[in-house]
């Protein structure tokens, strides 16, 4: 894992940081893993022949996306 340098160099980490993070953003990244997990839930409800309400809908996407975040931070912290 990168460790930011020492405080006389910390300008160039925090500026890593901000060209990534800002190329990143600008892919849409997080966009896409939404679309694709939109999709996902929705294939799943098809196959299950489920019918909900839109409030229903929302909610349980909501929880699923929680559900798959949380886990992905977990994983991160696990990084070694």
């Amino acid at each position: 894992m990168f460790n930011p340098p020492n405080s006389q160099n910390s300008g160039s980490y925090v500026d890593l940081l901000k060209r990534i993070t800002q190329r990143v953003q600008q892919e849409k990244v997080d966009d896409q893993i939404l679309a694709i997990m939109q999709q996902i839930f929705e294939n799943e409800l098809d196959k299950e022949n489920l019918v909900l309400s839109r409030p229903e809908r929302v909610r349980l996407f909501r929880q699923v996306t929680k559900a798959v975040f949380t886990d992905m931070l977990e994983k991160l912290n696990d990084i070694k």
